[in-house]
């Protein structure tokens, strides 16, 4: 059985996110948010987040039959969002383009074979 889970308009940068994405891909539930406890990047928090809540999705989804012990992270991408654009002010009158990026997070719980 899969579950799955989204995360839209983080306002992080996918290339952030998807670097402490990649930590927890094809891991099991519990070292997945062990590695994510531990992890000093900002993108740790929202991903342990979704995590737990994909978690919180299979165990709704199959009406507490499911063994939480044997989720694995199937898969998990991260995709570009909307780009808010602001300008800076700058030296003798000019403007400068601010882009203010923000990211898709896609995951997938799927259950061990025995």
């Amino acid at each position: 059985m899969e579950s799955t889970a989204h995360l839209r308009h983080v306002r992080m940068s996918p290339r952030k996110l998807s670097m402490v994405a990649a930590l927890i891909r094809g891991k099991p539930v519990e070292a997945a948010l062990n590695i994510l406890k531990f992890t000093p990047r900002a993108a740790a928090a929202p991903l342990a987040k979704l995590v737990k809540s994909a978690v919180a999705n299979a165990t709704d989804k199959s009406k507490g039959q499911v063994d939480v012990d044997t989720l694995y992270v199937k898969t998990i991408s991260v995709d570009q969002g909307p780009t808010q654009r602001r300008y800076m002010p700058r030296a003798m009158g000019r403007a400068t383009p601010i882009h203010k990026k923000s990211s898709h997070v896609h995951v997938v719980l799927a259950e061990a074979k025995k």
